[in-house]
């Protein structure tokens, strides 16, 4: 059997390395904004103060042992977690009705993963140089500057993912006292893991893995093409300009201006490799619309800077749609499918929003003990019993009154307690009495209602319906 028949198969492409090029332009000044605003949100966020009476007074806070979400002055509580669901279903209609529009504008600026991989290429760039000084350095025999350079790269990402890990602990905690006892060794070992995960998977997806994430690990790039139609907005590359009829050529002797490019059939491209050295997933966007490209428009800003210093006009790659190229027909942004995104995600925003100003500052639930259903007291009385659960919401004590309506002649007996005073944030469970004395023994239930009446004329009266059980003679 020879050697070829012998070896086995290649089953994954060996990876060519990207040394992505810096580019200005208005896209990657938008890209730097972006990325700005999403580092200062992250990192700051967890250190802001907001004070709360009797609660943590930490802008952002995720409480699991209190089970409380603080988000400013809204306080998530457990039975509040329907509002995830709200919030899942807005993120996903806003990326629909965003890559129906423009494609995958999400991965080009707002993606961590593109958000912390450009920090990680910036500080590349910055310790070993441009693309050129990069792809040179690796090429080269390991030596002492190498080492040096390559050794300080990695520690600078290590000291960002370690950042990165350490701030999404800070938010599951008060910040500055968890800081403390993280680097005193008195921190939950859960702080401990959770950050030394996020530094590792920070430092490989960010560092070594970059855009095979994008490529091979994230299945957005698989399932978007059933997002786009011919109208959708991507970054495209205008073959009939760049072309012309006899393809691309170089800048040189007789193709220097486009009327001497013209007369040989060649279009504007110059062929100078800019758009393919500042991708940062390493692709040719003169060759079409690519499951690896995410948007990012650079090649714009690569394109157009050389445009700008030949003295040509700018789009000969731009933002445009199929229709456009293909018909040379106008975008149509609204359409009936981007609509459709568009009012779902108006209506499920509207009702979020709605329900979260809606939010009452004490629950109130009553359920009927089923063992007995009813008991006959000595005074030919019916006696049922409830059990009354309370949850106060509020940051401040909550003290509250029981009535009952619709049950006339009705007698609420709840032991000692005439009142219920409720400590910020406490859950209570209170065994009720309902005593009454039917006038028939029909066998049916009569709706009534308990009412929870605060001392507080601000808050609101919560009623919760009830029912009471009459036997069918007396017993």
């Amino acid at each position: 059997m020879s050697n070829t028949q012998d070896q086995e198969p290649q089953l994954y492409q060996t990876r060519i390395p990207i040394y992505p090029r810096s580019v200005k332009g208005r896209f990657r000044n938008i890209k730097w904004a972006i990325l700005l605003t999403a580092y200062a949100v992250y990192f700051l966020l967890p250190w802001i103060p907001w004070e709360r009476p009797n609660a943590p007074s930490q802008a952002v806070l995720f409480d699991i042992v209190g089970r409380k979400f603080y988000l400013f002055d809204l306080v998530v509580h457990p039975q509040d977690i329907f509002w995830l669901a709200g919030f899942l279903m807005i993120a996903a209609f806003m990326l629909f009705f965003v890559t129906g529009v423009a494609g995958r504008v999400f991965c080009g600026y707002f993606c961590f993963q593109t958000l912390w991989t450009d920090v990680f290429i910036f500080i590349e760039r910055l310790v070993q140089g441009e693309r050129p000084a990069r792809i040179r350095l690796a090429k080269q025999p390991m030596n002492a500057e190498k080492a040096i350079k390559l050794g300080l790269t990695h520690l600078l990402w290590l000291l960002v993912a370690f950042a990165t890990g350490l701030t999404f602990v800070l938010y599951w905690g008060e910040a500055p006292k968890l800081v403390v006892e993280f680097f005193t060794g008195q921190a939950p070992f859960a702080a401990y893991a959770t950050a030394l995960f996020l530094t590792a998977t920070t430092y490989v997806m960010a560092g070594l893995a970059r855009e095979q994430v994008c490529t091979y690990m994230c299945p957005y790039a698989r399932f978007q093409s059933a997002m786009f139609d011919k109208d959708t907005l991507i970054v495209s590359y205008d073959e009939h300009r760049g072309e012309g009829t006899a393809g691309r050529h170089r800048l040189g002797k007789g193709y220097k201006t486009r009327e001497e490019r013209a007369e040989k059939g060649v279009g504007d491209c110059i062929d100078c490799g800019y758009c393919v050295q500042v991708c940062p997933v390493g692709i040719d966007i003169r060759n079409g619309l690519q499951m690896q490209c995410i948007s990012c428009a650079l090649c714009i800003d690569a394109c157009d800077t050389i445009m700008d210093s030949l003295g040509w006009e700018r789009g000969l790659i731009r933002y445009t749609s199929e229709k456009e190229l293909e018909e040379g027909k106008p975008t149509k942004i609204l359409r009936p499918k981007v609509i459709g995104y568009g009012m779902m995600l108006l209506f499920i925003l509207g009702a979020l929003i709605y329900n979260m100003s809606k939010q009452a500052p004490y629950d109130l639930t009553v359920a009927q003990v089923r063992q007995p259903i009813f008991v006959q007291l000595s005074d030919g009385r019916i006696q049922n019993s409830y059990e009354i659960k309370l949850n106060n919401k509020l940051t401040l004590p909550l003290v509250l009154h029981f009535e009952l309506e619709g049950l006339p002649g009705a007698e609420l007996d709840m032991g000692p307690f005439e009142t219920l005073k409720l400590a910020p944030g406490q859950h209570l469970r209170v065994r009720a009495l309902v005593k009454y004395a039917p006038k028939v023994f029909d066998g049916r239930t009569r709706p009534y209602r308990i009412r929870a009446v605060p001392d507080d004329p601000a808050l609101p009266v919560i009623e919760h319906e009830a029912v009471f059980y009459v036997p069918d003679h007396k017993p």
